[in-house]
């Protein structure tokens, strides 16, 4: 069942919500004291208090707060559900913390400027950089109630065409800017036949999802690493950034740089080399080997 799009005070105080939660779970404090005491902090006026007392009495009962958020999907939409649910799973490599970050970021961008093209590659980001399966992540996404009936249905046939050809194709052929390079290609003739045919069928006119600009970033970007696809966006068109989980960045920011990694290796080749004469001398006959498979040994040497 899709859900209504709430109001703007919801997802401001929704937003509040999983940041405190966030950061109060960095400091320690219990999930079920945290749902106790920040359910006073928010605003009244909004339906929040009402679904943080349900989430509260559902993890004192099954340890999740998940099951509630999918249980209220007249307030929560489905997609927030299911990142939290990924990252409750016993076995998950995906961080609460980053999923709450994750929502957060989300309800600042309903809250703030709400748009199909953009929510749609944020929620894709966050499926693709924390592999969260894009089977129920498209089904997820597709229940969305921000999304329009045309976008439901193009995410439903998203799923069988991710195999075959690339995100940034794929934008590109639901965009603005390839329905214009189509237009432009036509000749007088073809564009009054086309138009006449258009006017005559009741089937109607095919409608871009995606703008101009989003058009050309794809374009561009095809053949390339998705995640440059998603960078442009946000640089270009100021798209939400996904936020990446602290482990992460933690491993990214222990990585050495190429050059000075690969003169690590050339000064651990030139110890062993020296180690090896220290002992006695470098032994040749490792490096080469008889026809027959045997390794000659000095005695046989004339």
């Amino acid at each position: 069942m899709r859900g209504p799009v709430l109001d703007r005070e919801e997802y401001i105080e929704q937003e509040y919500f999983f940041r405190v939660y966030r950061e109060r779970l960095l400091e320690n404090v219990p999930s079920q004291e945290i749902l106790k005491t920040i359910s006073e902090e928010i605003l009244a006026t909004t339906r929040l208090p009402m679904a943080i007392d349900f989430m509260r009495a559902e993890i004192l009962h099954s340890g999740k707060i998940s099951t509630a958020m999918f249980r209220l999907p007249h307030y929560f939409a489905p997609f927030q559900a299911f990142v939290i649910s990924r990252a409750e799973e016993d076995e998950s490599r995906f961080e609460q913390l980053t999923a709450l970050k994750i929502l957060e970021s989300e309800a600042h961008f309903r809250a703030v400027s709400p748009s199909m093209p953009g929510l749609f590659i944020f929620q894709f980001e966050c499926i693709a950089r924390n592999r969260l399966g894009y089977s129920e992540g498209l089904k997820a996404m597709m229940a969305d109630p921000l999304y329009s009936e045309e976008w439901s249905r193009w995410i439903a046939r998203l799923a069988a065409s991710l195999g075959e050809r690339e995100l940034a194709e794929i934008v590109y052929g639901a965009s603005q800017h390839l329905l214009n390079r189509r237009s432009t290609a036509r000749s007088p003739a073809e564009k009054a036949a086309a138009k006449q045919q258009e006017e005559g069928s009741s089937s109607p006119s095919p409608m871009a999802l995606f703008g101009d600009q989003e058009g050309r970033i794809a374009k561009a970007n095809i053949g390339r690493d998705p995640l440059y696809f998603f960078a442009a966006l946000q640089r270009q068109l100021n798209y939400p950034a996904v936020p990446r989980s602290s482990q992460a960045e933690a491993d990214e920011n222990k990585k050495l740089p190429p050059f000075l990694e690969a003169r690590l290796n050339k000064i651990e080749q030139r110890l062993k080399i020296n180690e090896m004469e220290v002992k006695g001398g470098i032994d040749l006959t490792r490096f080469y080997k008889q026809p027959d498979g045997e390794t000659p040994k000095l005695s046989d040497l004339p």
